[in-house]
């Protein structure tokens, strides 16, 4: 009767799940949100809460995890993170800056302590790269020239996760400074090996793993995903990390057909993973933190675009494109979550999670709209300010001809007196007059 209830229950979740997804599907957004709200119904003071399957649930939130952070892995080669670190670090370090501070005061303003600063500082810091990576292909962007940019910026924010991750394990746990810097250390000497061994035998450790048959190829991939992921987690590391290092490990033919073959296991226990994050937090709790989220998420949403336009200009994009980079980079969702899950279940704050959740919620369903309409909206913006300039200006104009300021006077001597010529224009207003020609 017990497995009964069992496969009725988690049946049901899938069933909705696959129903929600093909419902966002239908209308283009993300499924993020819907999730998460499946997992307020059906969680703690939801409408109908979970029973025999919740610790199931649980298992396979922490396989999603680490199944999200191995895609990404495989996503990057080593070389290509190398690159990316010496030529774009300091759009990371700007990201960092203007993203991370406001989650932090925010939770100092709140009255929470520095550790869950530190926590809500990650929560606002990292983007969506599953939502961003999406929205891209939808709109027919993945050629665009923001798009390495973009890219860029998403590979120094997951790489920054190898170093926070442990950071907030460890203060999670209550660690001191010296076994703090120990965990730290090992994080860092671990991942440090890791990018050595794939740039200088990265080919050897793709073809011992590398297999004709796809059944060999998922189990040998999956197998050692979930071996390094534990030892990590056993070295006070994190999972996560240590799948994110075996995707990087990776490359080539091995990397693609790993890809493919994961895909789908990602994202049924991906969902997994959003709907168990909800389940533990109350729905009640949501409406005291819905305002400092919200405030929150327009801050960082506009951050973000700050973000975006600076390390766009520096590259060399046009203003449109900057605009467009700072747009698609809003998105917040499973790193986000990720993070507010170590903390709830750490148990710090009670109220970090519904925030986190109410905050990912707005930003997963802004995000796609800013990526979409950011640009055009700057660009009308611009060309409105632009024709009241030039509408002052030739007001402006009209007012000294008839005072009868600016016109040449005769002296006798064929010298223009004139006063009231019009001033050049700025080079700000330059830059401004070529975009609203574009």
């Amino acid at each position: 009767m017990h497995s009964a209830v069992f496969l009725i229950e988690f049946g049901a979740i899938i069933l909705g799940l696959g129903l929600l997804g093909r419902f966002a599907a239908r209308f283009q957004f993300s499924p993020i949100p819907l999730y998460l709200l499946a997992g307020l119904a059906f969680g703690e003071g939801g409408l109908l809460p979970l029973g025999t399957s919740e610790e199931f649930v649980a298992i396979g939130a922490e396989i999603g995890v680490i199944l999200l952070l191995l895609m990404l892995g495989l996503e990057y080669t080593a070389s290509d993170l190398v690159t990316n670190l010496k030529t774009q670090y300091p759009a990371g370090l700007v990201d960092m800056t203007l993203n991370a501070v406001p989650g932090a005061l925010m939770a100092l303003l709140m009255g929470w302590g520095p550790v869950a600063a530190v926590v809500l500082a990650g929560v606002t810091w990292i983007s969506s790269s599953g939502v961003i990576a999406k929205v891209m292909g939808d709109l027919g962007r993945l050629g665009n020239r923001e798009t390495p940019v973009i890219l860029s910026v998403l590979v120094l924010e997951d790489l920054a996760m190898a170093v926070y991750l442990p950071i907030i394990t460890a203060l999670l746990a209550g660690a001191g400074l010296a076994a703090g810097s120990v965990t730290l250390a090992i994080a860092l000497g671990v991942a440090g090996l890791v990018l050595f061994a794939a740039v200088r035998y990265g080919r050897l450790i793709s073809r011992f793993v590398s297999s004709d048959d796809p059944e060999k190829l998922l189990l040998v991939v999956l197998g050692l995903t979930l071996l390094v992921a534990g030892v990590a987690q056993q070295l006070q590391v994190s999972a996560a990390v240590g799948a994110f290092l075996v995707g990087i490990a990776l490359s080539e033919e091995v990397a693609e057909g790993a890809h493919n073959l994961l895909s789908p296991l990602r994202d049924l226990f991906a969902a997994v993973f959003f709907v168990f994050f909800g389940l533990h937090t109350d729905p009640s709790s949501i409406p005291s933190v819905l305002f400092p989220a919200m405030v929150l998420a327009v801050v960082t949403a506009g951050t973000k675009i700050a973000t975006g336009y600076w390390a766009a200009k520096r590259a060399g994009v046009s203003a449109k494109g900057r605009w467009r980079a700072g747009g698609t980079l809003v998105a917040r969702g499973e790193f986000s979550i990720v993070i507010a899950g170590l903390a709830v279940s750490a148990g710090i704050e009670p109220s970090l999670g519904p925030l986190a959740t109410a905050y990912v919620l707005i930003l997963v369903v802004l995000g796609p709209l800013t990526a979409r309409f950011t640009e055009p909206v700057a660009t009308r913006v611009i060309r409105y300010r632009q024709r009241r300039a030039e509408a002052g200006a030739g007001a402006v104009g009209e007012a000294d001809q008839a005072a009868g300021i600016g016109t040449s006077t005769g002296t006798g001597t064929g010298t223009d007196t004139s006063t009231g010529t019009v001033p050049a224009p700025r080079a700000d207003q330059d830059e401004t007059d070529r975009l609203g020609r574009r």
